[in-house]
């Protein structure tokens, strides 16, 4: 409901992250949740909101667009940069990931 007046007084989008339930991004046009990514030893959750919040405007920004599948998969991303982040302390599990490991999946 607070998500559904957001919108009404004119906000474009809402995201509410949710921890270990994932996350909820609300447009006008449509809702999208994403689970959060299984953590097998979840070591250290500070920063996992910045990596997210990283992640999906540094995909958005990549994308150049803020198209509905733009946001969808800015989502995913920031989730899959949060799950990296618990794994271990402040950057150290950052700081093994590059852009040429990343998966096929566009």
């Amino acid at each position: 409901n607070a998500a559904k007046k957001l919108l009404a007084e004119g906000m474009d989008s809402l995201v509410v992250k949710r921890g270990e339930y994932g996350v909820a991004l609300f447009q006008r046009e449509f809702t999208f949740a994403a689970p959060a990514i299984p953590v097998v030893d979840v070591i250290d959750p500070t920063g996992a909101g910045d990596s997210f919040a990283g992640g999906f405007m540094g995909y958005v920004s990549a994308a150049g667009d803020t198209s509905p599948e733009t946001v969808r998969r800015a989502t995913i991303v920031g989730s899959v940069m949060a799950s990296f982040t618990v794994e271990a302390f402040g950057l150290e599990r950052l700081a093994h990931l590059s852009y040429a490991s990343r998966s096929s999946v566009q």
